[in-house]
């Protein structure tokens, strides 16, 4: 731990006394869940020591705590990318945030490209493993053993049966895939989307990969879901943009709200 987790923790608690079992990090144009969080309380970035504030128009950059389907928990409306500074361990105050606040469970979003047609824009991805392409690693100077970190069930398969239980319940399928963590912040070429899906990845994005690792690290169990907002570069006839991300997530929106408050009702009443 480098200590700040503990202390954000305690700006948290001295503001919403409670412990808490699940933690959530919201991608881009997915920041509107946090609006549905109930006996809120909302605490900018800004108020956080070594919290970072994300340079990323659809991303909020505040901690909610409170209640969700009836269930306490954390969530970060918003992440700061290596992208945006060139550190993998941006992440790593928040989430040590989360687990300090007793959340076993991490539950992360993002935003990302397909290289399926089966698993279309507008549509969620649950994601089953990661291929960090980047090479970058948060754990990369630590000095204790457990540095040497397992991440075959890096993706809790227990978690992935049980949101794939309520999906088809919730009416229907949410597709698995494999997400490939790029820099960024510009997007893949075609060649690289070639590369991706020769190497075996079904999505990619630019986040994610260094807060599941951190979390690992931290004993925390993971999840993560990606809205699909676009097909990569050269399988489909236009450019890329950014805003084409914030608008195809919005319309996908209902449909992760929905999965992710059934998860939150199911995993937190275990």
């Amino acid at each position: 731990m480098s200590g700040y987790g503990r202390e954000c923790a305690d700006i948290v608690r001295a503001a919403r006394p409670g412990s808490y079992r699940i933690g959530m990090i919201l991608g881009s144009g997915l920041g509107s869940l946090a609006d549905e969080v109930e006996d809120a309380v909302r605490i900018p970035y800004s108020h956080l020591t070594e919290f970072p504030i994300s340079s990323v128009t659809s991303h909020s950059s505040e901690l909610v705590a409170g209640t969700l389907a009836g269930v306490p928990v954390v969530i970060l409306s918003g992440r700061a990318h290596y992208y945006e500074g060139g550190d993998p361990t941006v992440m790593r105050t928040p989430v040590e945030t989360l687990r300090e606040l007793g959340c076993e469970i991490l539950l992360a979003t993002n935003a990302a490209g397909s290289l399926r047609e089966d698993v279309a824009p507008g549509n969620p991805m649950l994601i089953s493993d990661h291929i960090n392409w980047s090479g970058k690693n948060p754990l990369i100077g630590e000095e204790d053993e457990k540095r040497f970190l397992d991440m075959s069930s890096a993706y809790d398969p227990d978690l992935r049966a049980a949101m794939t239980k309520i999906a088809e319940a919730t009416g229907a399928a949410v597709p698995e895939g494999v997400y490939m963590w790029f820099s960024g912040p510009s997007f893949e070429t075609p060649a690289e989307i070639r590369m991706a899906k020769a190497l075996g990845a079904d999505a990619v994005g630019m986040s994610t990969v260094p807060e599941v690792i951190i979390a690992r690290f931290l004993g925390m169990r993971v999840a993560a879901m990606s809205i699909i907002t676009n097909y990569g570069a050269g399988l489909q006839a236009h450019a890329l943009s950014h805003d084409e991300t914030k608008s195809v997530a919005l319309k996908g929106m209902d449909r992760m709200k929905q999965l992710v408050r059934a998860f939150v009702k199911e995993i937190g009443n275990d």
